[in-house]
């Protein structure tokens, strides 16, 4: 097995096992910049098992998201009939928002999938996997050829990667499952 198992049970509870460590490069990443491009991931257990490899064509960004929930603005004219509630239900997972996030910041490339790296008061950061599917050394590789075919062209914003389909309620397959596809919406919302 080697490292990734150690690494991945100090990963289960970061604020224990890594401490100090973990505290500091929050502070860190709360300086720097909403979307940033970095050289290793910071968990290579998960980067590994969604498909990560050290080769051209493949970069690791890291996203931060705000938590909390979202409000519609509120309208102050007028009859104060369905006015009053300005809270939204957010319908995506904040994963699928740093990945569309990061889909828009480098358009010629396609989001493999993400991982959770931390979380403070404020806010979320995950590292989102990028393949560049005009590379050759891409195009010829035996696993990740198949993201290449125009079937996977901006498949984050078609709701295609893991926390998409996730968030999507696509998880669970069968019984107690019928009404979940091919959407919610086009079951006219009959999802409970």
């Amino acid at each position: 097995m080697g490292y990734l198992k150690y690494v991945k049970e100090a990963w289960k509870k970061p604020r224990e096992t890594l401490g100090e460590e973990y505290r500091q490069r929050l502070i860190e990443w709360r300086r720097g910049l909403s979307i940033e491009r970095v050289e290793y991931p910071t968990r290579p257990d998960r980067a590994h098992a969604l498909g990560y490899k050290a080769k051209q064509g493949v970069i690791v960004t890291r996203v931060r998201v705000k938590r909390g929930g979202k409000n519609n603005p509120r309208i102050m004219k007028g009859r104060s009939g369905g006015n009053l509630s300005t809270r939204i239900a957010q319908s995506k997972n904040y994963q699928w928002i740093c990945e569309e996030r990061a889909q828009k910041r480098y358009p010629n490339m396609e989001v493999l999938g993400s991982y959770w790296v931390g979380q403070d008061e404020y806010s979320y950061w995950y590292e989102v996997l990028l393949l560049d599917v005009y590379h050759p050394q891409i195009m010829t590789d035996k696993e990740l050829h198949r993201y290449c075919s125009n079937k996977h062209t901006k498949r984050v914003m078609r709701g295609l990667t893991s926390a998409g389909r996730k968030s999507r309620g696509l998880q669970n397959k069968g019984f107690g499952a019928e009404k979940a596809r091919p959407s919610i919406r086009a079951n006219g919302g009959r999802m409970r």
